[in-house]
């Protein structure tokens, strides 16, 4: 199957729309974790052989796929958020979509996913999560443990939110996890390759349960080489209301 991707640069960001030969009339926003990049040529998506594997799982079922390098290391920034709904719009102007977008959002993207969750609801069909980080604020928690990686990602997160290191410790008193409830949502975690705790994910699944909202929550084992085929079954199986 010959590939066919759209370059654009929004915000001086590189985006890809990655355009499937038979369309199914759906579309999947990607949100990519701390390596997550785009530029004018490549992605990560595309270099990483497991990543291009769900991409082509999900072109093959006929999804329209589209991403943005989101300012690199975002961790879910006002932002990020907004260049992720200016993008939205933009694709539902150009290419003849259902209007309401699946997401795929791995580690930190999962961030930027529940502001948009929580935003934008009525535009969002369904969301993947992969090994999720869900809490920002007890992820900071975690890594104080390691004052190397403590330090690098207090320095990453200030310049992502465009504040200084004495802002941030306010912003971080003040975090509390975006917990939306109106769309369903699959988590798949392998503990073993995750920068975030399995926790975060239980809590979440805790969470949703209580509130009456559709959620799962699968583990994926070592063997397992792509998860794109069931991630295209969650999704098909929301879509019999267009």
């Amino acid at each position: 199957m010959g590939i066919r991707e759209r370059y654009l640069s929004l915000d001086k960001e590189w985006n890809i729309i990655h355009l499937p030969e038979q369309p199914n009339g759906f579309s999947v926003f990607i949100l990519g974790d701390i390596n997550h990049f785009v530029d004018q040529k490549t992605s990560f998506w595309i270099q990483n052989h497991y990543r291009y594997g769900i991409i082509k799982d999900l072109l093959n079922k006929g999804y329209t796929v589209f991403y943005s390098n989101l300012y690199g290391r975002n961790w879910g920034s006002p932002k990020a958020i907004e260049l992720a709904k200016k993008l939205y719009q933009i694709i539902m102007r150009q290419e003849t979509l259902n209007y309401r977008i699946h997401i795929l959002a791995e580690g930190m993207g999962a961030l930027t996913a529940l502001h948009l969750m929580e935003d934008m609801p009525e535009s969002i069909r369904s969301a993947v999560f992969i090994n999720p980080c869900l809490d920002l604020n007890k992820h900071i928690k975690q890594e104080q443990e390691n004052k190397l990686f403590y330090k690098r990602l207090l320095k990453e997160i200030s310049e992502a939110y465009e504040v200084t290191n004495e802002q941030l410790r306010s912003i971080i008193l003040e975090m509390k996890p975006i917990e939306p409830v109106e769309r369903p949502v699959k988590i798949w975690h392998k503990p073993s390759r995750s920068l975030f705790s399995l926790s975060q994910s239980r809590n979440f699944e805790e969470f949703r349960k209580k509130a009456g909202s559709p959620i799962e929550l699968s583990l994926i084992s070592e063997q397992r080489n792509t998860i794109g085929k069931a991630i295209s079954r969650f999704y098909g199986s929301h879509e019999k209301k267009l």
